[in-house]
């Protein structure tokens, strides 16, 4: 990991429906993803989430999301960035996460929970993201995911 993270921070005009909105371009470096996850966290110490939700639910949630982007997306190509952009309102918090890749089905991923599955150590990804968050939802194409945390 050697190339600094940028936070670009917007605030849209009066009257919009975001409070503020983040905009993060990480290489595909699993070294990136903990950092990201501070550097987007440390944004909400006071607003919209509590501290308990952007302290477990926001972290763990966007860290899932940014190392499956990473090493399944962009299959660890550092060449390639992955897009996150948060928009913080004042009722909820939008995270998408979007990668350079060819995209994945999410309705194939089989439940982890299913006999034989159990055991596995891969494939709880999108099941830990489901119980983490309000609302998820991927793009057509299954290369972005957009995470929904409501106010609370």
């Amino acid at each position: 990991m050697t190339t600094p993270l940028r936070l670009d921070v917007r605030r849209p005009a009066a009257g919009g429906e975001s409070e503020f909105e983040l905009s993060l371009d990480v290489p595909s470096d699993l070294g990136y993803v903990g950092p990201a996850v501070e550097l987007i966290a440390d944004r909400f110490r006071q607003g919209v989430l509590s501290p308990r939700r952007v302290r477990f639910n926001l972290r763990t949630a966007l860290a899932e999301a940014l190392a499956n982007a990473i090493a399944y997306g962009n299959r660890l190509d550092a060449r390639r960035l992955v897009h996150v952009r948060v928009e913080a309102g004042r009722d909820a918090v939008h995270i998408h996460v979007t990668d350079t890749g060819d995209g994945f089905d999410p309705s194939a991923v089989p439940d982890p929970r299913l006999p034989g599955r159990v055991e596995r150590e891969d494939g709880r990804g999108l099941f830990v993201l489901r119980s983490l968050v309000d609302h998820v939802t991927f793009s057509a194409r299954g290369n972005s995911i957009c995470l929904t945390l409501r106010a609370g």
